[in-house]
């Protein structure tokens, strides 16, 4: 038993401290796992369980202060994000095809490697969405795509800070924080109050917009398999796979939601137009008037 337990205490930390890049594996929640679960547990505890029964025989929160100040807050981290982002992406030194880990302390490498921890942080917030979906009591919103979307994310973006803070997976977090900065400006104009609903017709483009930024990922991710490339192959099967799994759920959500208000339209113009018999029976019913008058 003792050689059980010395056996799995040394294959964890191999795998969590002789595997992790030297430079980041003592950042704030980057040096175990604990403090991750632990974040992504409670997360998921409250938004299925305890935050609705709470909520039960409670009126919803507006929130209408603090959802605008923490919209605002997302957008200019968003911003941020994508600025760091785009400072490694758009480099000289950049490969499209194939883009490397440094493992250096060379000044481009380290500002990507904080970058990666601050895209990461960046997740641990976003899972405040659900929190304000909750207390708002707006359940409809706490979907299967939604808390999936959250905690996968936490999880995998822990992953690269932890072994791989650069290199060619940076693309999806830019693509990702650009998308970021979209929808929480959305979430912004949208707190403003029913009188700005008419400037947010463009709610639809959004997953749209994410759909799109799946695709890039997926073909990003899975090109290197076709060439030598010395980034971790299992991450980018990982990214494939991730990016297939929204592109199938965020699609199913678009044709659900988009599709059904476009149908649902139709048939409320349907309705609301007289059909020919009726015409001809009004129609009819004048002329008989009109002969009885005479």
């Amino acid at each position: 038993m003792a050689g059980l337990v010395d056996s799995l205490v040394q294959k964890y930390n191999y795998v969590i401290h002789d595997l992790a890049d030297p430079r980041t594996k003592d950042w704030w929640g980057v040096s175990n796992p604990f403090l991750l679960l632990a974040i992504v547990g409670s997360y998921l505890y409250f938004c299925k369980s305890l935050g609705p029964r709470l909520m039960e025989n409670r009126k919803p929160f507006e929130l209408k202060t603090l959802l605008m100040l923490y919209n605002f807050f997302q957008v200019g981290f968003s911003i941020f994000l994508v600025y760091e982002g785009s400072a490694y992406v758009f480099h000289k030194d950049w490969n499209f095809k194939c883009e490397p880990v440094d493992y250096s302390d060379d000044p481009r490498a380290l500002r990507i490697a904080a970058g990666s921890w601050f895209y990461y942080v960046a997740k641990l917030t976003e899972l405040l969405d659900t929190v304000f979906f909750v207390l708002r009591k707006k359940y409809n919103q706490v979907s299967f795509l939604h808390v999936y979307h959250h905690t996968l994310m936490s999880i995998v973006i822990w992953i690269g800070v932890k072994y791989i803070p650069g290199g060619h997976t940076i693309l999806m977090g830019l693509l990702n924080s650009f998308v970021h900065v979209i929808m929480y400006t959305y979430y912004l104009i949208s707190g403003f109050g029913p009188q700005y609903q008419k400037y947010l017709w463009w709610k639809k483009h959004v997953t749209l917009i994410q759909l799109i930024q799946f695709c890039i990922v997926f073909v990003h991710n899975f090109a290197v398999f076709f060439y030598p490339c010395s980034f971790p192959k299992s991450i980018n099967f990982l990214c494939c796979m991730n990016a297939l799994a929204f592109m199938y759920m965020f699609g199913k959500f678009y044709i659900k939601s988009y599709n059904k208000d476009s149908k649902n339209k139709s048939v409320l113009e349907t309705k609301s137009e007289p059909s020919l018999t009726t015409k001809v029976k009004k129609f009819d019913v004048r002329k008989r008037v009109t002969e009885k008058a005479r």
